[in-house]
């Protein structure tokens, strides 16, 4: 398996154990897992400038994804207008169950990505 860049909306600062935010373009952080043969390699925690956004703050997310470098979103809820632009970047997509944290997440996924 190659490394992989994972991107997660988030609402605070708690790297792996941090919950998934239910919605992607208005979560407060975004956080990016890299992994390699599932193992984790580095976490990096961002702010997202769209989350107060009305309209447009998913595309603007993606943006921000998309220039670093992510390769997956995995998120509970994804717009069209975001989702469109994450195929448009060459990233994929995978819906995930809310309330869960990443590393449970991460863990759970090992078996698919």
């Amino acid at each position: 398996m190659s490394r992989l860049r994972i991107a997660f909306p988030t609402e605070g600062y708690d790297g792996l154990d941090e919950t998934i935010s239910e919605v992607f373009g208005k979560a407060g952080t975004l956080t990016l897992v890299d992994v390699e043969d599932g193992r984790i390699l580095d976490v990096t925690l961002i702010e997202n400038p769209g989350a107060s956004l009305n309209p447009g703050s998913g595309p603007l997310a993606v943006k921000l994804l998309a220039d670093r470098n992510a390769d997956l979103v995995m998120a509970v809820e994804l717009g069209p207008g975001a989702s469109s632009l994450i195929k448009h970047h060459g990233m994929k997509m995978v819906k995930v169950d809310n309330n869960k944290r990443i590393s449970e997440i991460i863990k759970e996924s090992n078996k698919i990505i």
